[in-house]
C-alpha cells in the first residue's frame, strides 16, 4: 500500500479529552476518530488492526468447535422481561421504541437472544452440545464514557454461548473455552492474567476474567507469585484467619467522650489504639429499599460488590446524612449497640476483643466492646476488599496487587437463562430438562486499546506483530532522488511479491515528518531508503529496538525472504 494513496490523518497534538496512551496514540496515529462521547469511527489503519484481532479470535474459536452466527443487535423487550433483566440491567441498557410502540433493547450482550434461538431449534440431547459465537457491535449507555476504546457506548465484542446436557458437560465446555482464551491472548502478544471474578449482572455459578496488565486499567487484581492464584478484588477471598489479633480477656463496656473525633484514624489516635481495634458501622440502603448495618474492621475497606451479591440486590449505597438523621443516628458516631436495624459483620470483626464502636450519640464512642456480650450480628460474611499483602487463599503467601484492563470474561451460567426462558431438551430417558449454559465474551475493540497500553513509548505505538496494521514499512526519505526512488520502489515490489503486508511511505514530505509518523503508527519492521544508497545499503530498524542495521541492497531480497 502506498502512503500517498492511503488515508493517514496523523496529528501532532493529542485531543484535549485524551488522557491515556491508547486514546492519545490511536487518535494521533490516525486509527480512530471520535464521533460523539463513547462513539468512534475506525479509519483504515484501525480497521486493519481490528480485523486481525477478529481473525485470531475466529481461528481459535473455530478450532475449539464453536459455530459462528450473527444475531440481531435489536432485541425485543419481551425476551429481556422473561429473564427479569429488563429491569435488573439498569440504565446502561439502551431502550428504544418502534413506530408501533413496541419496546426493544440495543444488545449489550445476547444471552436472551441466543437462548431464544436454541429453545426454538434444539429439543433433543442428540443435538447437544453446541457452542455458538458471534463478533458483533454492542451498546451500553455508559454514564461516563472515557479513555477512548477502553470504555465506550458502542463497542465490538465476541460473545459465545455453550449449551450442554449436564453441569458436568458444561464444565468441560467451560474448560475448553478457558484454554481457548489463553491461546487467543497469547497469540495477541499480551501480558495478561486469568483471574477469578464476580459474576455480576450476567449471573451464573462462577466466572473468570482475563485481564491485561495496564497502569490505567479499571480492574484491580490481586495475585500470588508463589502459586499462580489471581482474582479480581471483588471476588478474592479475605483470609481473616491469618489476620487475627491475639485474644484478650474481656473488659467492662465503657462509653467515652470523643469530642469532634469521628474518622477511624482520629479515633484510633485519640484513644491510643490500633485502627484494627476500631469497628466501622456502615448503614447501607439496598435497591429494594431495605436499610442494613454492616460492620467492618477499621483497617479494611468494604467491597460493595460482595455486599450486593450477598443480599441478592441490584445495587446498594451508603445512607446520606439526612437519612441517618431520620433514623435517629449521628454521622461519624454510628454503632451497633442498641441499633434498630439488621446488623451484619465482616469476618474481620468475628474474633475481635475489646474493640471500639460508635455510641449512636454525638461525640461518644464505646470501648471494650465484645461479641456476643454487647450485641450479636445476624451473620459474619466476607465483605472485605482484598489488597496487597493479604495471605493467598491457596498457599498463604503474601498477595501482590496490580491494575489491568478486563478484555475477556467467561461464565458458567448453569440453568439461569434456560429455566427462565424454558429452553429444555429431552434426555435419553424421555425426560425434559433445562439446558445447561455457559457464556464467553471478549472485548474486541478494547483489545486494540489494551495492546497499545502495553506496547508504546513516548513516540507512539509499538504493535505486537500479530496485530500490526502492516508488517513492514518502507520509508523513501527523498522521492525526488532518482536512486532512492528506484531502490525503494524495487523493495516495495519485492515485498508485495512475497506476500508481505507493506506500507510504502512515498509521500512528498520531510524525512523528519516521515520518521515521526512511522514511530507514531508503530509498524514493527522498517526499511529506510536514504543517503546510504550511494554506498549500496539501506537501513533496517525494528520499532521496539533502538539498534539500526545496514543491509546491502543486493541482500534485501534475502532479508525479505526471512521476514515473510
Amino acid at each position: 500500500m502506498r502512503a500517498s494513496q492511503y488515508f493517514l490523518p496523523t496529528l501532532k497534538e493529542a485531543p484535549s479529552e485524551a488522557e491515556v496512551p491508547s486514546h492519545i496514540f490511536l487518535v494521533r496515529g490516525g486509527f480512530i476518530r471520535q464521533l460523539a462521547a463513547g462513539l468512534y469511527e475506525y479509519l483504515p489503519l484501525g480497521l486493519r488492526v481490528l480485523k486481525k484481532i477478529e481473525n485470531i479470535i475466529r481461528k481459535h474459536m473455530d478450532d475449539a468447535g464453536a459455530l459462528e452466527v450473527l444475531l440481531p443487535i435489536l432485541t425485543p423487550a419481551e425476551l429481556w422481561q422473561e429473564t427479569g433483566r429488563w429491569d435488573v440491567y439498569g440504565k446502561e441498557l439502551f431502550r428504544v421504541e418502534d413506530r408501533k410502540g413496541r419496546l426493544f433493547a440495543l444488545g449489550p450482550t445476547h444471552e436472551e437472544t441466543i437462548t431464544d434461538l436454541v429453545r426454538k431449534n434444539i429439543r433433543s440431547y442428540k443435538d447437544l452440545p453446541k457452542n455458538f459465537y458471534q463478533i458483533q457491535t454492542k451498546f451500553r449507555d455508559e454514564a461516563r464514557p472515557r479513555y477512548g476504546l477502553i470504555r465506550g457506548r458502542e463497542f465490538i465484542m465476541k460473545d459465545a454461548y455453550s449449551f450442554d446436557v449436564s453441569e458436568e458437560m458444561a464444565v468441560k465446555s467451560y474448560e475448553i473455552m478457558k484454554e481457548t482464551y489463553n491461546k487467543i491472548f497469547s497469540e495477541l502478544g499480551l501480558d495478561y492474567l486469568m483471574v477469578e471474578a464476580d459474576t455480576g449482572a450476567i449471573g451464573g455459578k462462577y466466572s473468570h476474567e482475563f485481564v491485561v496488565k495496564a497502569a490505567n486499567g479499571e480492574a484491580h487484581i490481586v495475585y500470588c507469585e508463589n502459586c499462580g492464584y489471581a482474582a479480581n478484588v471483588e471476588a478474592a477471598k479475605y483470609e481473616f484467619e491469618l489476620d487475627k489479633l491475639p485474644p484478650e480477656e474481656e473488659k467492662p463496656l465503657e462509653k467515652v467522650h470523643t469530642p469532634n473525633v469521628s474518622s477511624v484514624e482520629d479515633v484510633a489516635k485519640f484513644l491510643g489504639v490500633s485502627p484494627k481495634k476500631i469497628v466501622k458501622t456502615l448503614i447501607y440502603i439496598l435497591s429494594d429499599g431495605t436499610a442494613v448495618a454492616v460492620l467492618i474492621r477499621g483497617d479494611r475497606e468494604l467491597n460493595e460488590t460482595k455486599l450486593i451479591n450477598y443480599f441478592n440486590v441490584n445495587d446498594a449505597r451508603l445512607a446520606t446524612s439526612e437519612e441517618l438523621e431520620k433514623m435517629g443516628l449521628v454521622e461519624g458516631f454510628v454503632g451497633p449497640i442498641g441499633l434498630d436495624l439488621p446488623v451484619y459483620a465482616d469476618v474481620s470483626v468475628q474474633d475481635l476483643h475489646n474493640f471500639v464502636v460508635g455510641a449512636n450519640e454525638k461525640d461518644y464512642h464505646y470501648i471494650n466492646v465484645n461479641i456476643p456480650r454487647d450485641f450479636k450480628p445476624i451473620e459474619f460474611v466476607d465483605f472485605s476488599t482484598a489488597r496487597e499483602g493479604d495471605p493467598c487463599p491457596n498457599c498463604k503467601a503474601p498477595l501482590k496487587e496490580t491494575t489491568g484492563l478486563e478484555v475477556g470474561h467467561i461464565f458458567l451460567l448453569g440453568t439461569k437463562y434456560s429455566d427462565a426462558m424454558k429452553a429444555y431438551f429431552v434426555d435419553k430417558d424421555g425426560k425434559e430438562k433445562p439446558i445447561v449454559m455457559g457464556c464467553y465474551g471478549i472485548g474486541v475493540s478494547r483489545l486494540m486499546a489494551a495492546a497499545v497500553e502495553q506496547n508504546h513509548d513516548e513516540n507512539g505505538i509499538i504493535w505486537p506483530e500479530s496485530i500490526a496494521p502492516f508488517k513492514l514499512q518502507i520509508l523513501a526519505l527523498n522521492m525526488k532522488d532518482e536512486k532512492i526512488k528506484e531502490v525503494a520502489e524495487n523493495i516495495y515490489k519485492k515485498a508485495k511479491e512475497k506476500g508481505i503486508e507493506v506500507l510504502f511511505d512515498d509521500r512528498e514530505m520531510s524525512a523528519g515528518a516521515k520518521f515521526k509518523d512511522a514511530d507514531l503508527i508503530g509498524i514493527p519492521h522498517r526499511i529506510v531508503v536514504g543517503k546510504g544508497v550511494k554506498n549500496n545499503v539501506v537501513e533496517y530498524q525494528h520499532r521496539a529496538k533502538k539498534e539500526k542495521e545496514e543491509i546491502p541492497i543486493d541482500k534485501v531480497d534475502e532479508f525479505l525472504e526471512k521476514l515473510r
